[in-house]
């Protein structure tokens, strides 16, 4: 890796919306920066379940981390994975040896979370990556292709129905694309089925879709989504998932298709730093996003747990991630310059946004 002698050394692990925002930042600070990412890609995750659902193509939501950053001289970008992170002598182990550092920021995002039942994984996938949504496209395009090649009833209504669990932001845009692709985009497709007729369930353990938007949002959602065709099971609660389908309170649902979107967890940062997380496995951070004990160490995105002022707990948003990116580097390049702030970071909120069908 090419380093500068008395430069200080910045690594960014993770190329999303926090760490990319946080490389850029510090394109005019004097300094050796490397980001780390697993893939060679920035994702546009919040249109991702366009491409699980054929309306957008994986490019068109994917970019390459090199050509974003190719004009920005002081950074280097490492295609790598972290397996370690070692706080006293300030190295992080990848998979291709070490890196050493001077500052680092951890952006390294969330998975899936199964609560326990990760063996559903297999068959009720999630939507976190690009592999993750050609994968899912594929799995539900199949599935009305072999509707079309079933000649037993029972069978192609397994095949046509589709499950989604988790009426969040990522739960209604997958039900609301899967059923304008099933009774607008290939209701002409087909000679022995009828793809408009499939079954479409949106279920939630809560009380409403949509938990973290005001009630009037969420009453429209849930109107928007039954007229497009999506029933929506609420207070009931997944207690099995496999091939055949699933359980819902002790009433069994065949469904060849069943989507994970219920929950999350962050990724290992916190194992590798030694931090107190939340349940989620989200990073305890102090006010200015360092980790307790490392002033050096920021946590920032879905890997950290940040709260406002009020003590409310700051979203899980590309427009969070990247106020929290550009703040790290800010007060990074101003220690660098031998100009310590004390200033928290403060969370500007403008507002959520979730798109139920093409109009809504």
């Amino acid at each position: 890796m090419r380093e500068s002698a008395g430069k200080p050394r910045i690594i960014v692990i993770g190329a999303g919306f926090g760490g990319l925002f946080a490389v850029r930042a510090l394109r005019q600070v004097d300094a050796d920066i490397t980001l780390v990412d697993k893939n060679n890609y920035h994702l546009f995750q919040p249109l991702l379940y366009q491409v699980a659902t054929a309306g957008l193509a994986p490019s068109d939501i994917a970019w390459p981390i090199r050509s974003i950053l190719n004009r920005q001289a002081n950074v280097t970008v490492l295609l790598n994975r972290v397996s370690a992170i070692d706080k006293n002598s300030q190295r992080v182990q990848i998979e291709d040896g070490q890196l050493d550092y001077d500052y680092l920021v951890v952006a390294t995002g969330v998975r899936h979370s199964y609560f326990g039942n990760e063996g559903w994984e297999a068959t009720a996938p999630g939507l976190k990556n690009i592999e993750d949504a050609t994968a899912i496209r594929r799995k539900l395009l199949l599935a009305f292709e072999r509707a079309e090649m079933s000649d037993d009833e029972n069978e192609r209504r397994r095949l046509l129905t589709f499950v989604i669990v988790g009426a969040g932001p990522t739960g209604v845009e997958l039900a609301g694309a899967i059923a304008e692709l099933a009774r607008n985009t290939l209701v002409r497709d087909f000679r022995r089925i009828d793809p408009g007729s499939a079954r479409i369930l949106l279920v939630e353990a809560g009380t409403r879709v949509l938990a973290t938007f005001a009630e009037d949002l969420s009453d429209y959602t849930a109107k928007t989504l039954q007229r497009l065709g999506v029933e929506i099971l609420l207070g009931q609660a997944v207690t099995h998932c496999d091939s055949r389908g699933i359980i819902v309170d002790d009433k069994s649902i065949p469904a060849a298709t069943v989507l994970w979107a219920a929950g999350v967890v962050a990724s290992a940062a916190g194992d590798w730093l030694g931090c107190a997380t939340d349940r989620a496995g989200r990073v305890m951070v102090n006010d200015d996003l360092s980790i307790p004990g490392a002033n050096n160490i920021f946590v920032i995105g879905d890997t950290a747990a940040v709260f406002d002022e009020q003590g409310k707990p700051v979203p899980g948003i590309a427009p969070a991630a990247k106020q929290q990116g550009r703040y790290v580097a800010a007060r990074i390049a101003a220690r660098i310059a031998g100009e310590e702030s004390n200033n928290r970071f403060r969370y500007q909120h403008a507002g959520n946004l979730a798109t139920v069908g093409r109009k809504s």
